[in-house]
């Protein structure tokens, strides 16, 4: 099994343990409903039962693992006993071996790895996850998988939860003491395109890294370690340096896939925002930046 540090695990490396029965591994795909200017979600079963790795479980991330509310926030932590329940159910307990994908581009998977860290649970990634994992020409069943219940004990680890008020005190207070990440895609950081979170914009001092350039679009795995570096340090410059990072999105999900690519590259003091814009933006008194 891989060590606790090796966040992203290879196909190869699954593919080496088909039928371990020491590993549960996880389909995590949600459905994305988009309108002109909203977004709404389904369960990714149907996803999982056309077609998924062997082995696989469906974990529902609209199912007791996350609050959501469809008027404003449709991902946001449960209380740790909430969360520590609804993961024993799947299967994840104390000592278990986890690893998640998802059919897209990762985030759903990072989602609920975040949600485990923030649980004192360190889960594995798939890196590439099934778009991966197809194009190699590797097995896809239809047979649904699910594991035994299990027992989480939860060890909350409150540092990588931003709240609100942590990020008024990094962008509208005086002081920096955060450097705040957008991870959504440029024109809608800049505000020119439609953001399915209300308002237009990003937050005030906030830098920009798209969690779509985290990824090699050829393969979907995740740019080597080196190459990581040298998009945050680019992207972030000075301000990233020495502070604690803050890293949001819409919906408190994209936001998820930065975390682990700063994680990979040894970056921990990093905090992702729950709420994120659908939060922020649903308070007109917040300020958001739009840029020409």
């Amino acid at each position: 099994m891989p060590a606790s540090t090796d966040i992203l695990v290879s196909t190869d490396w699954l593919a080496a343990r088909a039928g371990d029965p020491a590993l549960l591994l996880f389909d995590c795909t949600v459905g994305v409903v988009l309108g002109d200017s909203t977004v709404s979600y389904r369960s990714g079963r149907p996803q999982y039962d056309a077609g998924h790795i062997p082995g696989a479980a469906f974990a529902d991330l609209l199912a007791g693992l996350n609050h959501h509310d469809e008027e404003h926030h449709w991902f946001t932590l449960p209380s740790a006993d909430e969360f520590a329940a609804a993961a024993g159910a799947l299967g994840i307990g104390d000592g278990t071996t986890v690893v998640l994908y998802d059919k897209g581009q990762t985030a759903w998977a990072t989602r609920l790895w975040w949600q485990l860290r923030v649980n004192g649970f360190a889960a594995h990634v798939l890196d590439g996850g099934f778009t991966k994992w197809q194009a190699e020409g590797r097995p896809v069943t239809t047979e649904a998988a699910a594991f035994p219940p299990a027992t989480l004990t939860p060890r909350p680890r409150p540092e990588l939860v931003a709240h609100l008020r942590d990020v008024v005190g990094a962008s509208v207070a005086a002081g920096a003491g955060a450097c705040l990440v957008n991870t959504v895609g440029p024109e809608q950081h800049r505000g020119v395109a439609p953001i399915h979170a209300g308002r237009p914009g990003h937050i005030p001092t906030s830098a920009n890294v798209p969690y779509a350039a985290l990824l090699d679009p050829a393969t979907n795995a995740y740019l080597p370690p080196a190459a990581l570096r040298e998009l945050f340090a680019r992207e972030l410059g000075s301000a990233g340096s020495g502070v604690p990072i803050i890293t949001y999105c819409n919906a408190g999900v994209a936001a998820t896939s930065a975390a682990l690519a700063l994680a990979v590259v040894g970056i921990e003091d990093v905090a992702v925002y729950d709420g994120s814009l659908h939060e922020w933006a649903a308070d007109p008194a917040l300020p958001l930046v739009v840029e020409a």
